[in-house]
C-alpha cells in the first residue's frame, strides 16, 4: 500500500480572518443562503517539519504496505487496503489535516511571518505529491492522455474504494424539459475551522430556461450528504428569499454555501417548478445532479 499518514500538531490562530466575506441569513438545517523550509529526515519516507518558537509542527510518513517508509516497489502502482471502511477513514483523516495545514500558511502569511508560511507551504507541496486521492487523479489523466485506458480504468477503480466522493467532480450540469441547471461548489478556507471539524462549502447555481415557455421557481430540495455517509434532507420555499420568474432564453443565478462536519461530502436535489403562462399548470421537478464538496476540489473549469 502506497499511502501517506500525516499528524499535525498545531496552535491555530484562531482570530485569523479573511477581507472575504459572505453575509448570510441561516436556514432551516445544513443550508445557508447567501446574499451575494527546514526539513529533518526521521526514516526512511518520513520526514518532520518545525518552527522554533511556535506552538506548530508537522510528522508525515509515507508508508508501504509492508510497513516500509516510501514506495519499495519504485514504480506508479499503488495498491490498497482491502478495507474500505478503513480507506474512508484514512481518508478523510488526511483531507482534514490538508485542510488544517492550508489554513495555517494563510494564517502566518497573514500575520507576517514569511518564513514559517513558506515552511507549511513545502509541508503542502509534499502532501500533495503523496495524497493518493490526488496521486490517482493524476495517474488517471496520464493514462488517458497516453491512451492507456487500462490502467485508467484500474487507478480509478482504485480511487473509488478509497474516497468514493473524489470520483464526483466539483460541479455538475442537468437539463430536465428545456430546464438546464449547472453548479460548481468551492472550499472557503476563511469560514472553516478543520480544528473544530467545521468545513464551509459555498456554490453558484445557475438556472437557464432553454424552453419556450416561462417557469417560476417555487421551492428547492437538497440531499446533503457527508463523508461519513450521513444524509440530510432539507426543503425550503424558493431560493435566497425569491421565487424567480424565469422567461424562454434567460437565466438566473445566485450562490448560497452549505457547512459539513467533514472535508469532503456531496450534494444533489432538485427545483419545484410550474409553468405560469397557463392557469391550472401542474407543478414538475427540475433535478440538480450530484456534485462534490471537497477540500481537495478539482480539475474542472467553472461554468
Amino acid at each position: 500500500m502506497h499511502s501517506l499518514t500525516l499528524k499535525f500538531f498545531a496552535d491555530l490562530n484562531s482570530g485569523a480572518t479573511r477581507s472575504t466575506h459572505f453575509p448570510a441569513r441561516v436556514s432551516h438545517g445544513l443550508a445557508i443562503d447567501l446574499d451575494f523550509g527546514r526539513r529533518r529526515r526521521v526514516g526512511s519516507g518520513c520526514w518532520v517539519r518545525g518552527s522554533a518558537g511556535r506552538k506548530s509542527w508537522v510528522v508525515g510518513c509515507a508508508v508501504d504496505g509492508n510497513g516500509n517508509g516510501g514506495n519499495a516497489g519504485g514504480g506508479e502502482r499503488p495498491s490498497l487496503d482491502p478495507n474500505p471502511a478503513q480507506n474512508q477513514s484514512s481518508f478523510l483523516s488526511r483531507t482534514q489535516t490538508y485542510a488544517m495545514l492550508k489554513q495555517q500558511m494563510e494564517a502566518a502569511a497573514k500575520s507576517e511571518d514569511y518564513k514559517e508560511a513558506a515552511r507549511i507551504r513545502d509541508s503542502l507541496k509534499m502532501f500533495e505529491e503523496e495524497e493518493p486521492v490526488l496521486r490517482f487523479r493524476r495517474l488517471i489523466k496520464e493514462a488517458v492522455a497516453a491512451e492507456r485506458f487500462e490502467d485508467a480504468v484500474r487507478y480509478r477503480d482504485e480511487l473509488k474504494e478509497i474516497a468514493p466522493h473524489s470520483l464526483l467532480k466539483c460541479s455538475s450540469d442537468a437539463t430536465t424539459l428545456g430546464i438546464r441547471v449547472q453548479v460548481r461548489s468551492v472550499y472557503i478556507e476563511g469560514r472553516s475551522l478543520p480544528s473544530r471539524g467545521q468545513y464551509f462549502f459555498a456554490y453558484r447555481i445557475r438556472i437557464t430556461n432553454n424552453s419556450d415557455r416561462p417557469v417560476q421557481l417555487l421551492r428547492r430540495h437538497w440531499i446533503i450528504t457527508d463523508g461519513n455517509g450521513k444524509t440530510e434532507n432539507v426543503w425550503g420555499i424558493g431560493v435566497i428569499g425569491e421565487q424567480p420568474v424565469i422567461l424562454p432564453k434567460t437565466g438566473f443565478e445566485y450562490s448560497s454555501a452549505c457547512p459539513l462536519s467533514t472535508p469532503s461530502g456531496r450534494m444533489e436535489g432538485d427545483f419545484e417548478m410550474k409553468h405560469i403562462d397557463r392557469v391550472g399548470s401542474p407543478t414538475f421537478n427540475v433535478a440538480i445532479a450530484p456534485f462534490s464538496l471537497s477540500t481537495l476540489g478539482d480539475d474542472a473549469d467553472t461554468f
